[in-house]
């Protein structure tokens, strides 16, 4: 479905990523990892269009950067890590602009359809409370959770996800990474986002993408990708012995 080939992305005299290839099939689940500063929410930016890049992007077999912008919104979305909104829309506002991509036209009535796909990601985003709230006066996790229910009701072939969960308490981090595990789950969608914490991308992701200094390290189904020996190398340290020394810590808790 999403195929990457040599990507690279050099800004302001710094090289960022440097070839960078992976694909993407259909039912995948692709987390990309890596320290700070790998590139990891460049190359994000990269595909969806955000940053100019060198190499090919390809969804569906078609360029990307050649795509109309109204047929790549019916195939892409983008979820980020932070939002700047600058006018008082309400919540149920922003989830609606998800529907912008699939109208006939600017002023064309709603369609059952878009009405379905929003009502469905009220509910699937826990938003129902807030519908008539300004996002201006909202948290940032109820925010977080707004954009993601743009994203439910814009209804892409692909998401794009940047740390999708960074604002959000456990509770909310567990609902909507399954919530996102079902969603990829149905037929014709793939998932490629950007994870920090290593535990989550075990248990949701299919496959990874291992990055240090804008290059990839590994890449390949997510239990081949997360060996102690390819963490050691992109982290430095020994993040399974740590992982390993936390997960002791809450179970002398419970015995």
């Amino acid at each position: 479905m999403l195929d990457v080939k040599n990507l690279s992305v050099k800004l302001g005299g710094a090289q960022i990523l440097e070839n960078v290839s992976f694909t993407a099939r259909e039912g995948e689940w692709l987390m990309i990892l890596g320290p700070n500063g790998a590139g990891k929410s460049t190359l994000v930016n990269a595909i969806s269009g955000g940053v100019p890049y060198t190499g090919e992007v390809r969804l569906d077999g078609e360029n990307v950067h050649r795509m109309k912008p109204r047929v790549r919104a019916r195939k892409l979305g983008v979820l980020s890590q932070n939002h700047h909104v600058s006018y008082a829309f309400t919540v149920e506002e922003i989830v609606r602009m998800g529907r912008y991509a699939h109208a006939r036209g600017l002023f064309s009535p709603r369609s059952g359809e878009d009405e379905a796909h929003f009502l469905d990601a009220v509910e699937k985003t826990g938003l129902s409370g807030f519908l008539n709230q300004s996002v201006l006066t909202v948290s940032g996790g109820e925010m977080q959770r707004a954009f993601l229910a743009q994203l439910l009701c814009q209804d892409p072939r692909l998401m794009l996800l940047d740390e999708p969960t960074n604002h959000l308490d456990p509770k909310y981090q567990k609902q909507i990474f399954d919530l996102v595990r079902r969603w990829v789950a149905q037929s014709g969608r793939c998932v490629v986002s950007v994870v920090h914490d290593l535990s989550l991308a075990r248990a949701y992701g299919t496959h990874a993408l291992l990055l240090k200094d804008g290059r990839v390290c590994a890449s390949g189904g997510i239990r081949a990708v997360l060996t102690d020996e390819h963490l050691r190398q992109v982290y430095d340290m020994d993040v399974s012995g740590w992982m390993r020394t936390l997960y002791e810590g809450w179970t002398e808790e419970t015995t």
